[in-house]
Order: structure tokens, then C-alpha cells, then sequence
């Protein structure tokens, strides 16, 4: 890969991501002329719970925090089949603290959570606390048919500069010994294997430079200004779990999380080739939002509430018979507990496998959060109204396919390396 002017520099350097290696991390340098903040010495003065995002975050004019612009995930494994050693803690903890000594806490610098999956935690004699809810995945639907992610780790890196993710990442396999000049002390494959690696992106400008990829239709039809493929803002702050609401409460894994992370394959032909704007509006936030033109653009025009109230989710069962399709956001909004949402999504858009897709993840206090919250995605409960099937005007079913699920345990930061079930 070499640092082509004739490519647009947003553009250029989400391909450097979704390569990665040493290659395109010198030739992102070369594009990406920017200082990145560095990290602090006293690591003590960081969020114990690793999840901790949202106060590191630029917002937009209207208060939102906006995610980081790359991401990449990976999927690791612990070599052997039992405990993991003392020695393999210290050296993981190293690691990540080189990380956190060299790299702003933001979305300027980088934003990392390291998981641990149900299989993991099979390699103890010990269970898992009841205080944390953390199954094998497991399809959610009759529609779907995934295939079930089982590696012992995950990591999720982000930041608004390729340049930065990417050094991480090469500090983290051994190829580098420093990161934005500072010495890391350690790599994760040190002790893990890394099975599979993906990328992504989301923000202004970034789905529409890279519409180009099969699932997008000919004629670039993706808004220059959206964020995500489908064209619309998603990540409003009053439509979002707070941190504190995803947070484990209680037990000796308090102030952690879990997380769900699903790979979905976009085909948005019919969304953009057979859908009007009025069509989209109605599907992917609820029928009158499209009527009474609620939403303008990509919906900045919401401000901080994508405007799905109670009137909106209490008459779905009418606009099934008589408006003949919901909304995808009028289907999740019926998950809410005492009026407010019980995810936290930071999902962002891919063209791993040179295909349009969405890698969604999601904090939540259990598992069972997100699993009731996809349920009522899912619509099923609507196929009665003769207009509504499984995928057919129920939402964005028709343009979404899950091909992979993952489940997983974010610890509070003392715990991360490499934790024991009972700490």
C-alpha cells in the first residue's frame, strides 16, 4: 500500500485500517499528519470500569457523544487448555497499561475493552458468579442462522485516527516495542493466539467514500453526511442505556459489563433501489415519523431523542394493519425499562469481506438485555397484520442478515487480565 494523493485522505486511511500490518500503518503516518495526545503516568486516575467511553468522548452541537471514527476487533485465543498463569496475567496487564501510559484516554487518542467469552471461563473448575449473566450465543430468531463465536478474548480498539489504532495494534503482536513513542513493555500475543481480526468505521463522510462494495447499489446512493450505511443517525444520547445502567451492580466482577458483538451482512439494493426517502424514514424510526416529515437529512435535525415516544411504540399493532409496516426503532423502544433503553450501542459499519456490513456491539448490565431487546426487534409478535412477515415490512429485517454472534464479559479494569470466575 503506498500513500496515494490522488485518494481522499478519509477514505485512504479507513482502507490502511481494514489492511492493517506495518506497510499500511507507514503509509497512514505519511497521510495522517496530526499529533496524538499522549497517556498519563498515574494509571490510577482512570475509570475503573473499562467501559467507561462516554466522558472521553467529543460530543456534537447537540450533546451526543460521537463515536470513534476506526475501530478494529480481535478475536483471540488462550493457547492450552486450563487456567492461564500468573505470569501470563502480568504480562497481558503490561500490556495494556503501555497502552493506556501511551495513548490519551478519547477518541483522539484510544479506546480500548478487552472481553472474556463463556469458553474462557470453562477452562475453571469454578463458576461464574450469579451477578453475572453470560451465556454461549446462540441464535435469537427462527430467521437466522449464525455461525456462534467461540474464542476465549475479544479486544476493541477505536479511535479517530487510523494512524493510532494501527500502532496500537502492531504494539499489541510484538511488531513495534513502543506506541506513540512510549515504551509498551509487553504484547498479547505474548500469551494469546489472535484467531481473526475485523475493522470498521463510523461517522460523517466515512460510509459514503466507501459505498463502493457489494451490498451498497450502483449510483452511490449513501449520503455524503450519514454516518452508517442506511443513512440515518442512530446514536442518540436519550435513546441510549447510560453507562451506569449497563453496569454490573453487585458481586465481585462490579463495575463491569457484558458485551454482545454480531457480524451483519448488509443488502441494501431494495433499500435504496425499490424504498423512497418517505419508505426509509417509516422503517428504520416508525410510520409517522415519515408522515409528518419528523425527520430531515440524517436526522440531526432530532437533537439528542430520535422522537420514538410511548404514542409512537403503543399504536405499533395499528400501524401494522393499518399503515401495513413499523419501524425498526419502534420495535426497540419496546424494550425499554421505566422509559429507558437497557443497551448501549457502539456498533459501527465494515466492508470486511469487500461487502457492506455492520459489526453491532453492545454493552448491557446481562446478556438477557440484549436478548430482550433483539426480541423485540424481531417484530414477531406483528405477523398477525396480513402486510407484516418475518422480514417484509417489519423494519430493516429485509436488509440485514446476522452471520456471526458473539457474547462476552468486559471486567472492571483491576480484573481484565486474564481473570479468575470467582476474583
Amino acid at each position: 500500500m503506498t500513500g496515494d494523493s490522488t485518494v481522499p485522505r478519509r477514505e485512504f486511511v479507513k482502507a490502511a485500517v481494514a489492511i492493517g500490518g506495518g506497510a499500511a500503518l507507514a503509509a497512514c503516518l505519511d497521510r495522517e499528519s496530526v499529533d496524538i495526545p499522549g497517556g498519563r503516568d498515574d494509571l490510577s486516575t482512570l475509570p475503573d470500569r473499562q467501559h467507561a467511553w462516554d466522558d472521553f468522548l467529543s460530543t456534537d452541537d447537540h450533546g451526543n457523544p460521537v463515536a470513534p471514527r476506526h475501530h478494529a476487533v480481535w478475536l483471540l485465543d488462550l493457547p492450552g487448555g486450563g487456567p492461564p498463569t500468573e505470569s501470563d496475567r502480568e504480562t497481558v496487564e503490561r500490556a495494556l497499561r503501555g497502552l493506556e501510559r501511551a495513548y490519551e484516554r478519547s477518541n483522539e487518542g484510544l479506546l480500548f475493552t478487552l472481553g472474556y467469552s463463556r469458553f474462557y471461563f470453562d477452562r475453571f473448575d469454578a463458576d461464574l458468579p450469579g451477578s453475572v449473566d453470560l451465556p454461549a450465543p446462540e441464535p435469537l430468531s427462527d430467521f437466522e442462522d449464525p455461525e456462534l463465536d467461540d474464542p476465549d478474548a475479544v479486544l476493541h480498539l477505536a479511535s479517530d485516527h487510523g494512524s493510532a489504532l494501527m500502532a496500537a495494534e502492531e504494539a499489541m503482536r510484538g511488531e513495534r516495542s513502543t506506541a506513540n513513542g512510549v515504551e509498551v513493555g509487553a504484547a498479547l500475543t505474548d500469551v494469546f493466539d489472535r484467531r481473526e481480526r475485523r475493522t470498521g468505521f463510523v461517522g460523517a463522510g466515512l460510509p459514503a467514500d466507501n459505498q463502493d462494495v457489494k451490498g451498497v447499489p450502483d449510483g452511490d446512493p449513501v449520503p455524503d453526511e450519514a454516518p452508517l450505511y442506511m443513512g440515518f443517525k442512530s446514536a442518540f444520547e436519550k435513546n441510549q442505556a447510560s453507562e451506569d445502567r449497563v453496569t454490573i451492580g453487585e458481586g465481585p466482577f462490579a463495575g463491569g459489563t457484558t458485551q454482545h458483538l454480531s457480524r451483519i451482512r448488509l443488502r441494501l439494493e431494495d433499500w435504496y433501489g425499490e424504498q423512497d426517502r418517505q419508505d426509509r424514514v417509516a422503517e428504520m424510526f416508525c410510520p409517522a415519523h415519515a408522515e409528518e416529515g419528523r425527520v430531515e437529512g440524517v436526522g440531526d435535525n432530532l437533537g439528542t431523542d430520535s422522537g420514538i415516544d410511548d404514542d409512537c411504540t403503543d399504536r405499533i399493532e395499528d400501524d401494522a394493519r393499518e399503515r401495513g409496516r413499523v419501524g425498526h426503532a419502534q420495535k426497540a423502544a419496546r424494550a425499554r425499562e421505566d422509559g429507558s433503553p437497557i443497551i448501549l450501542r457502539r456498533d459501527f459499519d465494515s466492508t470486511d469481506g469487500d461487502e457492506a456490513g455492520v459489526h453491532f456491539l453492545s454493552v448491557q448490565r446481562s446478556i438477557e438485555d440484549f436478548v430482550a431487546t433483539k426480541r423485540a426487534m424481531n417484530g414477531s409478535d406483528l405477523t398477525d397484520a396480513p402486510a407484516i412477515r418475518t422480514r417484509v415490512n417489519n423494519g430493516t429485517l429485509e436488509y440485514t442478515f446476522v452471520k456471526r454472534r458473539g457474547n462476552y464479559l468486559l471486567p472492571p479494569r483491576d480484573l481484565r487480565a486474564l481473570p479468575d470466575p470467582r476474583p
